[in-house]
């Protein structure tokens, strides 16, 4: 029996919010909703505030990555692109000196396109700008289900390229390492949509969110020494340090091995290590996916718990 099928109709902005600032901004201010366009972007997205002072004017959103503590501008227009908003989202910017700039708008046109394009294309690796179409959808009746989506977002393998040595391409190694945290980041996607995850560089670490601006997971391959780890990296804070430190006994209990307790002069780290044949093998790939994948999840469980004793 064949089942039948339901129609999309689309739902236009203003039904749903009426006003930008007081309906829109503090919509998507709200966590769970940030939280929605963090995994569209795959960028950690905390709020500081709303309606963030920038000399006469204001940003609708200010926020920070999780994990980096970047700063983030959001701005919003329920309507189609425009110059003066492309002029804000620059101000805005330059204002608090983001390396993140997302611009959601209603509809875009063709020059403001390729306005964002161009932006990502000249700027440094650091600074990433977004072009978000937001549209409201539902089916038969049911309440509007928002869809975000992303009509420029920065060229990370481009702008890795501008900034490499000598004649622009990556070494093979760097390649290599490039290629496993995307297949890692694939396969965490199939195994589990909770946790968020970030844009892949070719580099030898990746760090993962603890939903918590004090730490973050950071997990590494080591091809000199043959060996993938997972660090609880904890920036700038030597109490919380000490303090996780005073219950090292129960932590590495719950985590079920011994772990390597780094206090450097900046960052603190928590580390254990995993001697491997060969990283970057096929034929070992999905073991050490599934370790690290793992190890992940069991450090988010274990040390969010401490963090929050910390905090109380």
């Amino acid at each position: 029996m064949k089942k039948p099928l339901s129609k999309l109709k689309r739902v236009e902005l203003r039904e749903v919010w009426s006003h930008e600032a007081l309906d829109f901004t503090n919509w998507l201010a709200q966590q769970e909703n940030l939280d929605a366009l963090s995994e569209e972007i795959g960028v950690d997205i905390t709020l500081i505030k709303t309606e963030a002072n920038v000399g006469k004017f204001s940003v609708d959103i200010l926020g920070e990555e999780e994990v980096s503590g970047r700063k983030i501008i959001i701005e919003n227009q329920l309507e189609d692109t425009n110059h003066d908003h492309l002029g804000k989202i620059i101000t805005y910017a330059s204002g608090y000196d983001a390396e993140i700039i997302i611009w959601i708008v209603r509809d875009v046109r063709d020059e403001h396109q390729k306005a964002v394009e161009w932006l990502n294309e000249h700027t440094d690796e650091n600074i990433s700008f977004f072009l978000i179409k937001l549209e409201l959808w539902q089916i038969e009746g049911s309440n509007p289900a928002p869809k975000f989506d992303i009509i420029v977002s920065p060229n990370e393998w481009a702008k890795v390229i501008k900034t490499t040595p000598g004649n622009g391409e990556l070494t093979d190694t760097k390649l290599k390492q490039l290629e496993f945290w995307n297949k890692f980041k694939n396969f965490v996607r199939l195994n589990d949509a909770r946790i968020r995850l970030r844009t892949p560089r070719p580099q030898h670490w990746y760090n993962v969110s603890m939903g918590s601006s004090e730490g973050h997971v950071a997990l590494r391959v080591d091809t000199r020494k043959n060996y993938i780890g997972c660090d609880l990296y904890i920036n700038k804070n030597k109490e919380l340090f000490e303090f996780l430190r005073s219950h090292k006994d129960d932590i590495e209990n719950e985590i079920g091995e011994a772990a390597e307790w780094v206090d450097a002069a900046v960052a603190s780290r928590i580390i254990i290590n995993k001697e491997v044949t060969d990283i970057f093998s096929e034929d070992f790939a999905e073991a050490h996916y599934t370790w690290l994948y793992e190890k992940t999840v069991l450090f988010q469980k274990v040390f969010s718990k401490y963090f929050n004793q910390f905090k109380n």
